[in-house]
């Protein structure tokens, strides 16, 4: 009889857990970046060498190519995070390669984008080619405070004149908290490592002062990095570590590091997968081992966006990401990159 009696007293307990834990509802926010691979319009800016994306240009890029290319990628960026949140999609996502400003307007008016009101944050930047990093913003989920372009500054003086992209700082509040977004373009792997390396070191510069003002801060650091997590830029000068438990108070933390060795990543270079684009999270963001605690914004899970129509079907590059030139000729695609998105979770107050 007093076996029966514990296993019925057990039985209630575990009755009165599930009922809380039915009881408790949360909410998810999708954050993304996406490098959208030479978004340009095609009119020339003055002091930009954008030849190539003018009707006359190499790409003959006239204003058909230009609306698919707007049409396809608001595709994309519409779909990323609906694998969890099939309804709203990314609260906010950061995008490198794009113009100006006339871009994005004319990105956030296509159809999918209009429809859930997405604004942008964009500091024109001094990059001789003329492309710039974004973000692209849902109001309704990340409210903007202010943003700012904080400038990649050269060290050595000879190179004081090969001006490139800057670190578009953004900061805001979502769900109630505030949550600054940092949205990078690092030197291309035509130069040296040395030039991304200083790139991290200033990077996470930029995010140490925003944590010396607001320690509570929570802090995203994206971009298209030209460099895998492992590298030094990521993993020495920016000091993002590849598993929790290394994290200390006020660093960073970077998940890209075990997709990448699964054998995945977000763009093919002779065959073999880079992981470029990445979204790193400060240590405010996560959780300790053996915590569930989800009371403040939390890191639930990350994946890199596929979606079958963003990849060749056919020929010597099939499996390849979709671009939208290739040997010169127009495929009518996507980017050379695939996209990435975090999830960030809060429990919700009765």
């Amino acid at each position: 009889m007093k076996r029966k009696t514990v296993f019925a007293a057990l039985l209630l307990a575990l009755g009165v857990f599930a009922a809380t834990a039915q009881q408790r509802k949360y909410a998810v926010y999708g954050i993304g970046f996406y490098n959208l691979e030479n978004l340009f319009d095609t009119c020339h800016d003055a002091g930009k060498n954008d030849y190539q994306f003018l009707p006359d240009g190499t790409y003959r890029w006239t204003g058909l190519k230009y609306s698919h290319k707007l049409k396809n990628l608001s595709r994309v960026l519409s779909e990323m995070g609906t694998d969890v949140l099939s309804e709203v999609g990314c609260a906010a996502i950061g995008v490198a390669e794009v113009e100006n400003a006339r871009c994005l307007t004319d990105l956030c008016n296509q159809p999918p984008l209009k429809a859930r009101g997405f604004k942008f944050c964009h500091v024109e930047g001094p990059d001789r080619r003329g492309v710039d990093c974004a973000l692209l913003y849902n109001p309704s989920l990340f409210n903007v405070k202010e943003y700012d372009l904080v400038p990649y500054v050269y060290k050595q003086p000879k190179d004081s004149t090969q001006a490139t992209r800057g670190f578009l700082v953004v900061q805001g509040t979502m769900a109630g908290e505030a949550v600054t977004i940092i949205v990078c373009h690092l030197p291309s792997r035509f130069s040296s490592s040395y030039y991304r390396e200083e790139g991290g070191r200033q990077i996470k510069a930029v995010k140490d002062g925003l944590l010396a003002k607001d320690p509570t801060m929570k802090i995203l650091i994206m971009g298209d990095m030209n460099d895998d997590p492992q590298d030094k830029s990521m993993a020495v000068a920016l000091d993002a570590k590849r598993k929790v438990k290394d994290v200390k108070k006020g660093g960073l933390y970077n998940p890209w590091w075990d997709v990448l060795a699964s054998g995945t990543g977000t763009l093919q270079y002779d065959g073999k997968w880079n992981l470029f684009d990445q979204i790193i999270l400060s240590e405010s963001l996560l959780h300790r081992e053996g915590s569930n605690d989800y009371s403040t914004l939390k890191l639930y899970k990350q994946h890199i966006f596929r979606r079958s129509y963003l990849f060749q079907k056919e020929g010597k590059y099939k499996g390849n990401t979709l671009r939208t030139h290739a040997g010169g000729v127009w495929l009518d695609g996507y980017s050379d990159h695939l996209p990435t998105v975090v999830y960030l979770m809060k429990e919700k107050k009765n």
